[in-house]
């Protein structure tokens, strides 16, 4: 009698253990699976958030005007417009408009615009960068506490001045050449555009 209901036990015992194991096992895969839809849900999540960030881009806003055409086509060549579309930035952008670009002599243009002179044209368009985002009441601001002029890096470490003549907020070049802000605050996903009426470029070291 206590063999048998020592059997009966164990298989009791076995069943309940089975049973538990069997349990654990489900909880197991259930919460793997949660885990994945959740990592798979922040997958999506971020791929959106990326198309969103790169449809409203600094590169976006520029191909959807069409006064920056030239600017587009000089920083496809100069292997930017990743940067400009993908990187979160932010970037403010000194925008030369298509007859901004007419203004700078042809042979200029079109040796820059070749795609052995890849890293000049870099550097040009780089001239026309800061890292960090301004806006056009940032620059008057800083106008105001230069007494009527200010210095700003550009994103290759050269300078740009920027001061007031009249109403309008102009750019100097290490050339001494300017060009003025035509057009303020477009604002991009990784940061601000601002439309010049010139191309500046850097001083060519000697």
């Amino acid at each position: 009698m206590k063999t048998k209901i020592l059997i009966i036990l164990l298989a009791v015992f076995a069943f309940s253990f089975a049973s538990c194991e069997d349990t654990k096992k489900k909880e197991e895969e259930k919460a793997k699976m949660e885990q994945q839809e959740a990592e798979r849900q922040a997958e999506m999540a971020a791929e959106e958030e990326r198309m969103e960030m790169e449809s409203n881009s600094i590169a976006a806003k520029a191909m959807e005007t069409d006064s920056l055409s030239t600017l587009v086509s000089a920083l496809q060549n100069a292997d930017l417009a990743d940067t400009f579309t993908e990187d979160e930035g932010p970037y403010t952008v000194f925008a030369p408009t298509n007859s901004a670009f007419e203004k700078v002599d042809e042979a200029t243009m079109d040796e820059l615009m070749k795609s052995e002179n890849q890293d000049q044209l870099a550097t040009v368009l780089k001239y026309h960068v800061i890292d960090d985002e301004i806006t056009a009441s940032d620059l008057s601001q800083m106008i105001e506490d230069g007494e009527g002029e200010a210095s700003i890096s550009t994103l290759d470490g050269a300078e740009l001045k920027v001061m007031r003549e009249g109403d309008n907020i102009v750019l100097q070049d290490e050339n001494g050449n300017k060009a003025t802000i035509i057009a303020t605050d477009i604002e991009a996903s990784n940061g601000m555009v601002h439309l010049i009426d010139g191309v500046v470029m850097k001083k060519k070291e000697s």
